[in-house]
């Protein structure tokens, strides 16, 4: 489902099509057409039917997946290039506390784009049943890597992706990351809070690299493994006509430390209020709306305008509740 402004959305396992399609006017809707909806809606449908939310190609277009991951409606974001802006979003967001599954999706628009450029792995217990919803659940609970190509694994003192490591006090864990691949890769990486802090390189390129690491821990973090070309964002391109490279993103493995694992960024928190402020402005200031009284809308709310406004309003209120739970001054 999409929207010029506020941004695109993926749902997953749904029963029926949640509608419209799309919204406000062109280049995705009709031209002239009102913004009868929001993302967040949609999620709220998506999940009333038991289905899986994501954002799509993060952050953009930045109106409302902001206001989706603080409201905790987002169950993962997609990763669509292998850039250093999306990576930075991403690393904002799980800096900030949010934790989010990373997922990797074709977006086939052309066709020179192949289906499966880039995909989402999924791990499933064996224990579990082999079907789509079980990929769905697990997906959400953040077992996933993301691959334009390589294969990845990833554990901290033998926790796997998606799992949280709970310590009693601050000291030392053991990561170690594998990547295989059948075209060549240079690079695989850990990162802690989107910094590099264990590598292997390979000049010429190889088919598989490992890299183990002690990473000393004092606080709640996340770590997450990466591979990809020289000094991992060069490299060998795909060749469709975004360029994109081959390389592989694990979703985080979270450390907690003394407690249930949760962490705080005041930037994160200024530039997520800060979209939503956006949105906002835009809804009241930009959007092509009826005037009210002229059209019925589907919500069946007298006021479409608080109806448009509210998420945006629970998602400066989840912030603000943040920030009390954890003594902040707001």
């Amino acid at each position: 489902n999409r929207q010029h402004f506020l941004g695109h959305i993926t749902l997953l396992g749904l029963k029926e099509p949640v509608m419209p399609w799309c919204s406000d006017g062109a280049s995705e809707a009709e031209i002239g057409g009102s913004l009868e909806i929001t993302l967040s809606h949609w999620a709220d449908a998506c999940h009333a039917q038991g289905g899986t939310v994501v954002i799509p190609h993060l952050p953009n277009p930045n109106g409302e997946p902001a206001a989706l991951i603080a409201t905790g409606r987002a169950d993962a974001v997609e990763m669509l290039r292998q850039e250093p802006y999306p990576h930075l979003e991403y690393y904002r967001y799980l800096n900030g506390g949010y934790r989010l599954p990373l997922v990797g999706g074709t977006d086939k628009m052309s066709s020179d784009v192949p289906v499966g450029i880039y995909r989402t792995y999924v791990r499933i217990p064996r224990d579990q049943p082999f079907s789509y919803e079980a990929w769905c659940r697990h997906m959400a609970a953040g077992r996933t890597f993301l691959s334009g190509g390589p294969i990845l694994r990833f554990t901290v003192d033998g926790c796997e992706i998606g799992d949280t490591l709970r310590l009693s006090g601050p000291g030392t864990v053991e990561a170690e990351a594998w990547a295989e691949s059948i075209m060549p890769i240079h690079t695989l990486q850990i990162v802690q809070e989107g910094r590099v802090v264990a590598s292997t390189e390979e000049a010429k390129g190889a088919r598989t690299l490992h890299v183990r690491a002690k990473l000393s821990v004092a606080k709640h973090t996340w770590l997450a493994a990466r591979c990809g070309g020289p000094g991992y964002f060069d490299g060998p391109e795909h060749h469709d006509g975004w360029h994109r490279r081959r390389f592989a993103h694990t979703s985080p493995i979270y450390v907690a430390v003394g407690g249930d694992w949760w962490m705080w960024n005041d930037a994160t928190a200024r530039y997520v209020l800060t979209l939503v402020d956006g949105s906002l402005q835009y809804i009241r200031a930009r959007s092509t709306q009826y005037a009210p009284g002229a059209a019925h809308h589907h919500h069946g709310e007298d006021d479409h305008q608080a109806f448009l406004e509210r998420p945006f309003h629970e998602a400066r209120a989840a912030i603000h509740r943040r920030m009390h739970q954890l003594g902040l001054a707001h």
